[in-house]
């Protein structure tokens, strides 16, 4: 029996590991590019996405229990620090997690794993609201 979400590397794994989060993050940034609600998210990032790519897919490989890519690379990080110089409200939190359910919907992850997945994720994604 595999450890439940959450415990060790399991998450990690359950992911597909790098190569599975890399994928989710490109499917993220897609519904990022092309949702009406994320319009005002995407606004907030650099046109060429592919430093942001890189950061989230190293970030949630630490954060669901592999590697610590994110610091061996850019060093540590606050969530709620790195993204303080932005507007955050409860409109641009949920049209983060709209992007990622959607990209959650598209990977080949077992149906129990995308709710952990979007359940834990919403923490992060509150923790940078700093306006209503």
């Amino acid at each position: 029996m595999s450890a439940p979400y959450g415990t060790g590397d399991a998450s990690y794994l359950a992911a597909g590991q790098f190569e599975g989060l890399v994928k989710l993050v490109e499917d993220f940034y897609g519904f990022m590019q092309t949702l009406p609600q994320a319009k005002l998210i995407l606004e907030m990032h650099s046109p060429d996405l592919t430093l942001s790519k890189d950061k989230l897919a190293r970030f949630l490989s630490a954060w669901t229990g592999g590697p610590s890519l994110f610091k061996e690379k850019f060093g540590p990080i606050s969530i709620p620090s790195a993204h303080s110089h932005l507007a955050i409200g409860s409109t641009e939190r949920d049209a983060w997690l709209l992007c990622m359910e959607q990209a959650l919907a598209l990977q080949p992850y077992e149906q129990d794993f995308r709710e952990y997945l979007i359940k834990q994720l919403s923490v992060p994604a509150e923790r940078c609201r700093n306006r209503e």
